[in-house]
């Protein structure tokens, strides 16, 4: 196998276990769709992942949901805990402030995943987003800001993994111009109308800046808001400026803890 290329297979029934991991519990149908693979292709690796005792069929329908094996997977992990540590009071004080969620979210591979959120603190939400709950980079805010701040070569090694993984997005070869990328950078945030990848696609709208550690970007601060409640320009005069004073705050401690 050619170095840095991977295994088909491995990638998709990693997908599909995160489908069924982030909605509890899914038809076939659902995973399917969800995945955009062909029926009898997840209906495999659904198979697959029942053998190995990390997906069961609830008993009273046909639908698929995670088995407690599933938090083995993470038993290695030492999560950022200083990242969390450290925001966790700030992002509570600026959802009080402002209203909306906020979350952290830093990159994984080619999708940004949330560290931490105050979706539960506040009614003005849809959903809960708990901790490990993942976004597209190419489909969220925070994954703009975090493309902005990369370099060139951690651009074209995520350009790079998402055209193995993914051939069929059109985007993956233009990927993000250096005028846009730049344009990120200079305004400081990005910004995400009618957000389809969410637990409700086309209801929300999100921006984010970019939360910087000695110069370097560390993770994403993420605002989200009703889409029908006020128009984007109008959601970024009014949010930029304190979500940008915040993230410093973050950055600061971070340096500091």
């Amino acid at each position: 196998m050619e170095k840095g290329v991977p295994i088909r297979s491995v990638s998709r029934s990693i997908a599909v276990l995160q489908i069924i991991n982030r909605y509890g519990s899914l038809s076939m149908m659902e995973i399917a769709r969800q995945s955009t693979m062909p029926y009898p292709t997840a209906y495999r690796i659904v198979q697959t992942l029942m053998h190995e005792g990390l997906v069961e069929q609830e008993p009273s329908r046909k639908n698929y949901r995670p088995t407690a094996l599933v938090h083995s997977l993470a038993h290695g992990y030492q999560p950022g805990s200083r990242l969390v540590s450290v925001s966790r009071p700030l992002i509570h004080d600026l959802t009080k402030a402002v209203g909306w969620p906020v979350s952290i979210t830093v990159r994984v591979g080619t999708n940004m995943v949330v560290r931490d959120s105050t979706h539960a603190e506040t009614s003005l939400t849809f959903e809960n987003y708990y901790p490990g709950f993942t976004l597209p980079i190419l489909d969220c805010a925070s994954g703009r800001v975090c493309l902005a701040h990369m370099s060139s070569e951690e651009r074209e090694d995520v350009r790079r993994w998402m055209g193995q993984l993914d051939n069929t997005d059109p985007r993956i070869n233009q990927f993000y111009t250096p005028e846009l990328l730049a344009k990120i950078r200079s305004e400081g945030y990005a910004a995400q109308g009618w957000g389809r990848h969410n637990l409700t696609p086309g209801k929300t709208s999100s921006i984010a800046v970019p939360i910087m550690r000695g110069g370097h970007f560390e993770a994403a601060l993420t605002l989200i808001y009703f889409a029908a409640s006020m128009k984007q320009p109008d959601a970024i005069a009014r949010y930029v400026e304190t979500m940008t004073a915040t993230a410093a705050k973050i950055g600061v401690g971070m340096a500091d803890a």
